[in-house]
Order: C-alpha cells, then structure tokens, then sequence
C-alpha cells in the first residue's frame, strides 16, 4: 500500500461544474490508499506511460515503430486521408496517450505516403460538443492544420449498402479517399458489448448516424447489435476506403504499446485477448467485494467514471460474469429501466439485480450528457454540492437523478454519513488513479488477500472458456509476447 495517486484532474467542460467547485478530492480523505495493479497482478506487461515523468516520448516511439511497419502504399500524395477517432480515447489516463498517437498517425502518414491533405474526425456520442473540448484541449486542432472537427450522431449522413440492409454512416466520417481507424484495446462498456468485436464497433457507434447507432441504444440490444458495426465495415463502401488500424495497447494500469495491422479483424482479436486477460482479472477482483462505497470522482459521466481501467458501469454489473457469453443479461445496459418494473425489481427472474456490494454512492465529481437516474435510483446516492445538483437538474438527461438523490455540503460529511448508514469502512473511488487505485486501507487489504486466488482462477479456468466462446485462438498470446 503506498500513499494516494493524485487523481485525474477537474476540468472544464459544459458538461460539469467549473472546476474550481471541485474543493477535495476523494484521495485527499482521510484512511485512503493506493494499490499498484502490478503489485495485485504481477503477471500485468510492462508500461510505458504513466512514468515518473509523465513523459509521452515512450508512446510516440511505440506509434511511430508500429507505423512505420504497417501498409500504406495504397495512399497517393495527392489522396486525402481522414482519421478516424472516437471521444472515449481522450478519456484515457488524462488522455494525452491518445493525442499522443493521433498527432503519430498524421506525422508518419505525411512521412511515407507524400499525402499532405490528411484531417482528423472524432466521433462523439450523445455530448455532441465533446470532441470539440477535447480537439482545443489537446492542440489537435493547430496540429491538423485546422482540419480538425468533432461529428456528432446527427450530423448529415450517408448511406451504406450492407448485406443486411441500407444503413448510415456520418459524411464526414466518409469524405476521403481514404479512412485510418484509431481507437484503444481499452474494454470500456464490457457490459455492452461484452467483449465481442470490440475493434469494429465504432464503425457503428461514433461513425454512424443515430438512426444506426440507436440500433445498440433502443432496437436490438447491445449483444445483438455487434453484427450491425461488423455489416458496416464488411461493406464495399468503408472497404474500399479503409487503410489500416492503429490501436493504443491499453491495460488496466497503464499504456503497453501501439498495435497497427491493415487487418482490423486480426487487430480485434488481440484485443479480445486483452480484455479478457487483462481486464478480466480486475473485473473478476471486483466481484469478490461483498461491500463498499463507492466514490465517483473524475471527470466523465456517471457510468463512465474510472477505478483500475474499469468504468462505474462495469462495477454495477460485477456481480455477474459480463464476459461468460453464457451468463444473463448484465444487471447494467442502455436504458437498464426497461428491464424492471414498478416494483423496482427485474422483471424476469434471469436479470440480476444490480451488484449489491454498492452500499451508497459518493457522488464528488461525474458529468452530465448520458441518462444516468438509473444509477440514483437504484443505489442509495449522495451528491457533493449544491451547484452540482442544480447542473443535474438542468440536463434533459438526468432530469430525474436528483429526485433520488441526496444533497451533501461539502465531501467529509457525505462521507460521514455513508460511514454511518452503510455501517462499512471499504472504499473504492472511481477517479482514474494511473498506474493503479485509491482506496481506503480496509478494501486494499482484502483486494490484496483475494487478488492471487483470483489471478489462477482466471488464468486456470475463466479465460480459457471466454476465448473459446469468442472463438479466438489461446496462441494468440504468443503474437503478443512477440
């Protein structure tokens, strides 16, 4: 156990309180702790951002290695080239890595190919403006010479002949001679879409319009709507414009490398890998937590907040086994209300309730812009700050999350009356410590007592039946390691 990791910084965004509201951190309690994840999984690759300097240098030297291997002959120099990202990324350990690699792609891009007219589009989801943040944010927009621009699901469309029918894709997404798809092996929405083709589906997701997109969100599910992403990349029409992939190599503790392959599907099944063995450990470890309070403190919407490279979201459903293709529906999905009824209780006996470990809520710091009353309503809540209650009550989204929610002047009293209502010391906050978690010192010592046991189970027993159910090959692993 080592002292606190300074968390994600506060920052400015529509989409939460100025940051100066934010006036303590949750590491910053009394009691909290950090664990390593390396120190729980010893197995976990090495790292080559975060570092003591905090310095890129380690992953622009991995994008360029990887880059200069892949095939880009099909680009002329008088092609455009659109890149392709998705806002997820700038999420990511603060999310210089990700910017790191989408200024890689254009510099090595310009480098081999003589191409000079290459843009940069980054796809959002339901915060239309968010891309926009993060482009000025990260400079991305001085670096593509101003040809740097956030699309939104509404934005104008074009449609896409697939064998399963005409679906749409954005327009800018798609006004190139040539399309690079950049993204991270990151699991992000396991409980969505439970680790299959996690590669391809932002080709249904922030490349498409939402008509095609609310394919996952209202029409067929998340499971079922993974076919829809693999139709649209399988056309003639993005295959005709795709060049080649190049993927942050993400783990739960840090970046690893850079993984670049003209087959996204071969790309896709590393990542499988990785999710599943990486992240599966974490996400297993967190289902042996019997009791807690959870601490929401990053800046992200609700489900999207961070402990250990795994989402809020994702712990609400760690009761389950989100990766068993076998297991029910996950406790959590898009829209999860219209599997309970009045009662407030699923309403088929297979949906689990949501993990009953979460005694309350600590609300400190999460965004607006993703419908999150779900969340209230069903896990006792306490938010910090009555200025982030009223930019609650101001989103179209989360209309209703303060109806279930309390209000806390300030993060020790909220604290102490989760100490006193849940009658548990066991913390865990979602505030995207790099490198590992906060905590407080009872949960680290029994994440450390169950994390062994945990680590052979999955070696042993879960990983090898989740590979199998996704049909990827276990020697696979052995491409990784070289």
């Amino acid at each position: 156990m080592n002292k606190p990791i300074t968390p994600i910084s506060a920052k400015p965004s529509e989409y939460g309180i100025d940051p100066s509201l934010v006036k303590k951190r949750a590491a910053e309690l009394p009691d909290m702790v950090s664990i390593m994840l390396k120190d729980l999984f010893p197995d976990l690759p090495d790292i080559i951002y975060p570092n003591e300097e905090n310095s890129l240098e380690g992953v622009r030297k991995a994008a360029v290695d990887s880059l200069m291997k892949v095939d880009m002959s099909m680009i002329k120099p008088g092609d455009s080239v659109n890149v392709l990202a998705s806002h997820h990324g700038f999420t990511l350990l603060g999310g210089q890595p990700y910017a790191e690699l989408l200024k890689a792609v254009k510099d090595v891009v310009e480098k081999k190919t003589g191409c000079k007219d290459i843009r940069l589009r980054a796809g959002v989801g339901m915060r239309f403006r968010e891309t926009e943040e993060y482009i000025k944010r990260y400079g991305l927009d001085t670096y593509y010479n101003g040809k740097a621009v956030g699309v939104a699901p509404v934005d104008e469309g074009v449609p896409i002949e697939t064998e399963i029918g005409t679906l749409y894709g954005l327009k800018k997404i798609y006004d190139a001679d040539w399309i690079i798809h950049v993204h991270h092996t990151d699991v992000r929405e396991v409980h969505f879409h439970r680790q299959v083709d996690k590669a391809v589906k932002p080709f249904g997701m922030s490349y498409a319009r939402i008509e095609t997109r609310s394919t996952y969100h209202q029409n067929l599910g998340p499971r079922a709507a993974n076919f829809v992403a693999r139709a649209i990349f399988e056309s003639k029409f993005v295959q005709s414009k795709f060049a080649f992939a190049a993927f942050l190599d993400v783990g739960p503790h840090g970046i690893v490398g850079v993984d670049c392959d003209n087959d996204l599907y071969a790309l896709n099944d590393r990542a499988t890998f990785i999710g599943c063995q990486r992240y599966g450990k974490v996400m297993t470890l967190f289902g042996e937590i019997k009791d807690c309070i959870a601490v929401l403190d990053f800046p992200c919407p609700v489900p999207y907040v961070f402990s250990a490279g795994v989402i809020f979201a994702n712990f609400v459903g760690a009761n389950t086994d989100l990766y068993d293709l076998k297991s029910p529906l996950p406790p959590y999905t898009w829209y999860t209300e219209a599997f309970y009824g009045k009662n407030g209780k699923p309403l088929l006996d297979e949906i689990p309730a949501i993990n009953p470990a979460i005694k309350m809520c600590i609300h400190n710091y999460a965004w607006v812009g993703y419908p999150s009353a779900f969340f209230a309503e069903y896990i006792p809540t306490v938010v910090v700050g009555r200025e982030q209650g009223d930019l609650f009550n101001k989103d179209p989204l989360n209309m209703r999350y303060m109806d279930y929610a309390l209000t806390a002047k300030t993060l020790d009293s909220a604290m102490n009356f989760a100490y006193k209502t849940t009658g548990t010391d066991k913390v865990i906050i979602f505030d995207g410590a790099m490198g590992g978690m906060n905590v407080s010192k009872s949960m680290a010592e029994f994440l450390m007592e169950k994390a062994p046991l945990v680590s052979e189970r999955v070696e042993n027993a879960l990983l090898p039946k989740w590979l199998k159910q996704r049909g990827v090959d276990v020697s696979i692993l052995n491409k990784l390691e070289k």
